[in-house]
């Protein structure tokens, strides 16, 4: 007879983890908004789930592009590259323009005074500097550091070098091999390890909502409502326009509903954490178990997306950007939008996945437009549920991309995962339908 204990255990462990999670969250928030401030008690089990995914990030960048660049030629690494930045520079672009097409609809700031709240930001980088951050002077260091886009640099040069050494070097070849052999048991062994923290993300998901909410009050999702709405409806209308209907439906042809299925484990990680970064090991779960992408696709696309593809980034930059200068009187007019426009959409690609970091970067923004700084300290207090809006959209955007780039280059399995599973509910409803 099982032992009642383990019974239960079975039980809970059958129900899917997103489903889990995701009460995990709704009880969080109702008892941040029922407890309070008591709720605090539980954030260290929140930011230890932080701590798990962060611990994995550096990792699983360099196992798994190690490992997807040991499976592509020189010529196929510059095709999928080359489509992968293509896409992300598209698609933040579009980003831009829908952000400040719904801030010119709706007017966030309109009638808003702007009352006392000094900006706490610090010197934010140059243009310059973000370029050249990408090139690291330590290579150790910049993993130490956390720093990605530096790690990611490195080592697809790193993995570009091996690959020709085992091309024009026949002597050494067997011996590259064993090199790439080790990081992918290495990357086996991280992908083992995402499992048990995922296990664990029931409770830390709890404990982040409980402890945020009950620390910021409810009111971190009413205060400044017309900001928030504007970026939430921006981003309602980039997924389901750019995302489902043009990359799922248009460019790659599969279900936009399979892929929403597909990818809202990650999503949901991200709302959650408010850090690409941080959720590049759920994302990298979804299109490996659920997505069905081929590893040398994803294990390149998505590093470089938590690291470059910001439109979440975008979107709320553009729009905050029209909300301070609605705020102190200044509108934009159509050129300064445009310019607007160019500035987010670069200084995005430099913004840390990392929660905060948009803040620092919307003091760049301010500066180059001549907006004064103090409106940071005003939009502050609703940073937590914009950062977590435009992070879900961020991971979205990674899964997307990488699964227009894994169709163009039958890196797809099509007959698996979540593709399978709506043909089978749609042969269900409507029998012998393709």
């Amino acid at each position: 007879m099982a032992h009642p204990v383990s019974t239960l255990w079975g039980r809970y462990r059958s129900v899917p983890l997103i489903y889990r999670i995701f009460v995990a969250f709704v009880l969080g928030s109702a008892a941040g908004i029922a407890f309070g401030e008591q709720m605090a008690v539980v954030a260290p089990l929140g930011d230890l789930f932080l701590r798990l995914l962060n611990m994995l990030v550096i990792p699983i960048i360099v196992f798994t592009l190690l490992t997807g660049i040991r499976r592509l030629s020189p010529a196929r690494l510059g095709r999928i590259g080359g489509a992968t930045v293509l896409l992300y520079a598209v698609t933040t672009t579009i980003a831009g323009i829908i952000g400040l097409a719904v801030a010119n609809v709706l007017q966030p700031g309109r009638g808003v005074e702007l009352i006392g709240g000094e900006a706490q930001s610090q010197s934010p980088p140059t243009l310059t500097e973000v370029v050249l951050g990408i090139v690291p002077s330590n290579p150790v260091s910049a993993m130490a550091d956390g720093n990605l886009l530096a790690t990611v640099f490195f080592v697809i040069v790193f993995g570009i070098a091996l690959t020709y050494v085992r091309a024009q070097k026949e002597a050494l070849a067997d011996s590259v091999d064993s090199v790439f052999e080790a990081f992918e048991v290495g990357a086996e062994a991280m992908f083992v390890v995402v499992r048990g923290v995922l296990e664990y993300g029931v409770i830390g998901v709890f404990a982040l909502m409980a402890s945020g909410i009950g620390t910021e009050g409810i009111g971190v999702f009413t205060s400044l409502g017309a900001l928030v709405l504007a970026v939430a409806a921006a981003v309602v209308i980039h997924i389901s326009v750019t995302y489902l209907f043009l990359l799922m439906g248009v460019v790659a042809g599969v279900s936009p509903i399979a892929f929403l299925a597909g990818a809202k484990d990650a999503m949901l990680t991200a709302f959650a954490t408010r850090s690409s970064s941080g959720t590049l090991p759920v994302t990298m779960r979804n299109a490996d178990e659920d997505l069905r992408i081929k590893e040398h696709v994803y294990s390149f696309a998505l590093p470089v997306g938590a690291t470059a593809n910001m439109d979440g980034a975008a979107i709320r930059q553009a729009i905050t950007v029209m909300f301070a200068a609605n705020v102190v009187g200044q509108p934009l007019v159509l050129t300064e939008q445009v310019f607007v426009l160019l500035v987010a959409v670069l200084i995005s690609i430099g913004t840390a996945g990392v929660p905060g970091a948009g803040i620092v970067m919307l003091t760049v923004i301010l500066t180059q437009v001549g907006l004064p700084l103090e409106v940071v300290g005003f939009v502050a207090g609703v940073d937590p549920i914009l950062g977590r809006i435009a992070t879900m959209n961020n991971v979205t955007g990674d899964l997307a991309v990488s699964t227009v780039v894994g169709k163009w280059n039958d890196a797809i399995d099509l007959d698996d995962g979540v593709w399978a599973q709506s043909r089978n509910r749609l042969e269900k409803v409507v029998p012998g339908g393709d």
